[in-house]
């Protein structure tokens, strides 16, 4: 059996596999966001470590003496700065947060070779541009610096005592030669560091390292090696099966994305698409990546007063598409594809005396669906071909948000059995790889498909006026954010 670590950004879920595929223990244990300041968005690593060890013991022991090996997933682009004695520095800059949007602008003039290497846009969300911010607002920090990690590897060190990252999870850092796959020595420069802050490259199936003794003793399971895993989408891919040229999925988590595996190197930086290595050898992707996605559900849910997630759906229904005029534009934390604007903010538009509970949670549905459908309009932009999305993450629970998704997109959504086990099944699969060998795509097979939801032609019709509308609603907005603290 094989272990799976995915070190989200709510929680850390912990996810055993039989060599079939099968699930057989699940663990989780929540994480909270500290938001100190306007744009800011960080987390104590140590939260992750103890969330992770609370996580794994919540699967039964005689799973967890079964495992053979571990893989890690997890939340990408999280700025970990340890000092000298490998401790943090001070709380970790995660994947949303927006205070560097000036540096981006510096990162740029100063590696103006940026996109050709690292294939994607300078973002606030990435990890270069928060060590410049590091390196401007706290000095002392940044020159105490010894080592950056993201945010799995640096529990994967406190698992191993091993300073290593996989090519999926480090081509968002912005330091990556994304093509040659390895650390750009240019990139580094221009941001104060070189490659002796990072952390040894290896490929997600590559074993990165083995269990310490006192930690493979307090998890009752012997000394087995850990994968070098993956980001959190190139690893849900990995689970569903999305490792040939051309597969495509639909990641519902706490932000949207769309990705689409390739068999070459394919960037598209000025539509904001993201070009990274996928966690296979010989493999990359492309992806759309929207900040607020299921985080808006829970967003919504708590300001209208229902109890969870499943009652906020089933008010949308009974609102159904296209009810009311209401807009909602889901920027919650600013916007990558297509805007690249960390700065701009969500809002609700045409709200009238009628407005309730049930029409406001379908505006928020529909308002992530059009942003996601944004995000497939720049993929295919970029000339990626896009037939069918697996839907994989905790929004694939919602049956009625795929038939709004899927009329929003204009395309089929195949849902897949278990998808919501998301990057730790990935996880969990890498390390069989790493551990056994064998061909990454007879293991790393697609899931049983439940349901493939069709665009209805009814709701599309219900839907494209309001698409318009929340279409032209964004460079509306934006003035607004000039008048932001």
């Amino acid at each position: 059996m094989y272990l799976g670590i995915d070190i989200g950004t709510s929680g850390v879920k912990a996810v055993v596999i039989a060599a079939d595929g099968r699930v057989i223990g699940q663990g989780h244990a929540a994480l909270t966001v500290s938001r100190p300041q306007p744009l800011w968005s960080e987390q104590d690593p140590e939260d992750w470590w103890r969330a992770t060890q609370a996580a794994v013991l919540a699967i039964d022991p005689p799973v967890r003496r079964s495992v053979r090996g571990v893989g890690l997933a997890g939340q990408m682009h999280g700025a970990t700065l340890l000092g000298a004695n490998d401790r943090p520095l001070r709380p970790a800059i995660l994947w949303n947060d927006g205070r560097s949007h000036a540096e981006c602008a510096e990162l740029e003039a100063a590696a103006p070779d940026l996109h050709a290497i690292a294939g994607n846009l300078a973002m606030p969300g990435f990890t270069a541009p928060k060590l410049l911010w590091v390196r401007k607002h706290e000095p002392e920090i940044f020159a105490a610096t010894r080592t950056v990690l993201l945010p799995k590897d640096y529990v994967r060190l406190k698992m191993t005592g091993e300073k290593a990252s996989d090519m999926a999870d480090s081509a968002g850092t912005l330091w990556l030669d994304v093509a040659r796959r390895r650390w750009s020595d240019t990139l580094l420069a221009a941001t104060g560091l070189d490659a002796s802050h990072m952390p040894r490259l290896v490929e997600g199936s590559d074993v990165a390292g083995t269990l310490l003794p006192d930690i493979a003793e307090s998890w009752g399971m012997a000394r087995v090696a850990v994968a070098g895993g993956g980001g959190d989408n190139a690893a849900g891919a990995v689970g569903v099966g999305v490792v040939a040229d051309g597969d495509a999925l639909l990641s519902l988590g706490t932000s949207g994305v769309i990705f689409v595996a390739t068999d070459t190197y394919r960037s598209n930086p000025a539509g904001a698409v993201h070009a990274f290595c996928h966690s296979l050898p010989g493999l990359w992707h492309q992806m759309s990546v929207h900040l607020s996605a299921a985080s808006c559900i829970d967003w919504v849910a708590r300001i209208t007063g229902a109890p969870g997630a499943a009652e906020l759906f089933a008010r949308a229904e009974v609102a159904g598409p296209g009810a009311g005029n209401e807009l909602f534009l889901p920027y919650l934390s600013g916007e990558r594809t297509p805007h690249n604007d960390a700065l701009v903010r969500g809002a609700f538009l045409q709200l009238d005396n009628d407005t309730d509970a049930g029409r406001m949670s379908q505006a928020v549905l529909e308002g992530v669906a059009f942003a996601l459908a944004d995000g497939l309009d720049a993929l295919r932009g970029a000339g990626t071909v896009v037939k069918q999305l697996s839907v994989i993450g905790g929004g694939a629970r919602s049956h009625y948000w795929g038939r709004i998704l899927s009329a929003a997109m204009e395309t089929p959504l195949a849902y897949l059995r278990g998808g919501e086990v998301g990057p730790a099944l990935g996880a969990a699969r890498l390390a069989q790889l790493a551990v056994d060998g064998g061909d990454p795509r007879s293991i790393c097979v697609s899931p049983p498909v439940d349901r493939v939801v069709k665009p209805d032609p009814d709701d599309i019709a219900l839907l494209a006026p309001k698409r318009a509308a929340f279409r032209a609603a964004y460079p509306r907005i934006t003035p607004l954010k000039e008048t932001t603290p």
